[in-house]
């Protein structure tokens, strides 16, 4: 699967909506309850906008990603910061490019943050529980590890509410959807248009990507966490502290080690 290629570069404007503030937001309430942290790992960080405000923060902060097209976007992202040169010489912010499923730091962490539905590119059982396993072998004892995945059904509302449209001045795009029912696995095709700056207006480049995500059944993610050895496990939805509804779109998973 080729994917956050060319995508790297418009996926700010297209995701400019996102609620990254909410996700950073959860995530330190879930410490609020476990335990504060220094050390924090941001798995699939992507563009760099949940690790760039956690290290602007004071938090000591890793960044890992398999695209090095988004690490380079998030590096952009931190040099115009106000803080990005403090950030640098302070180390508060590392970027490096690694999988998910076999990543190692030198030392262990406090704690390890999953968001934006990364864990759903992961496609098959066997890669989640490998992810699962090097995160709590990354883990310092009492650490946390917290990530959100869809929800099964919200894959079937994605298949049901295609085609999704973005028609803005300077970029847009279409962007249909394929469900697997047996593996309850989507396949999303963009087909995006971003207007070229340097070639004069009215001129479009045109790029395809696909992505593709698998969701899985939330007891079973529990039951997983639970044997690759943490000792707590609890489940929330929809960014809320509260046990998910039956209709929550996003599960959140809070397992301590």
């Amino acid at each position: 699967m080729v994917a956050y290629r060319k995508f790297a570069y418009v996926y700010d404007e297209l995701m400019e909506d996102m609620p990254y503030p909410e996700w950073i937001a959860f995530a330190e309430h879930a410490w609020s309850e476990t335990s504060s942290p220094r050390t924090v790992v941001d798995l699939g960080c992507g563009t760099g906008s949940i690790a760039i405000p956690l290290a602007v923060a004071g938090y000591q902060v890793t960044g890992l990603d398999l695209s090095e097209d988004m690490l380079a976007v998030a590096r952009q992202k931190l040099e115009r910061t106000s803080q990005g040169t403090r950030l640098f010489r302070e180390g508060s912010l590392q970027l490096t490019r690694q999988d998910m499923t076999s990543w190692t730091l030198p030392e262990q962490v406090d704690a390890v943050i999953s968001f934006c539905d990364c864990m759903n590119y992961l496609l098959e059982e066997a890669d989640v529980i490998r992810t699962f396993q090097a995160t709590w072998n990354a883990l310092k004892p009492g650490g946390t590890f917290i990530f959100d995945v869809h929800h099964p059904d919200t894959l079937r509302s994605y298949e049901e509410e295609q085609p999704f449209i973005w028609d803005e001045p300077s970029l847009a795009y279409i962007w249909t959807c394929e469900r697997n029912d047996e593996r309850n696995e989507i396949e999303h095709h963009l087909t995006i248009f971003a207007r070229e700056e340097e070639a004069g207006a009215g001129l479009y480049r045109r790029f395809e990507e696909t992505h593709i995500q698998r969701a899985y059944d939330p007891e079973w993610i529990r039951k997983m966490l639970l044997q690759c050895g943490f000792k707590s496990v609890s489940c929330h939805g929809d960014f809320s502290w509260n046990a998910p509804i039956e209709d929550a779109a996003r599960l959140f998973f809070v397992a301590v080690k």
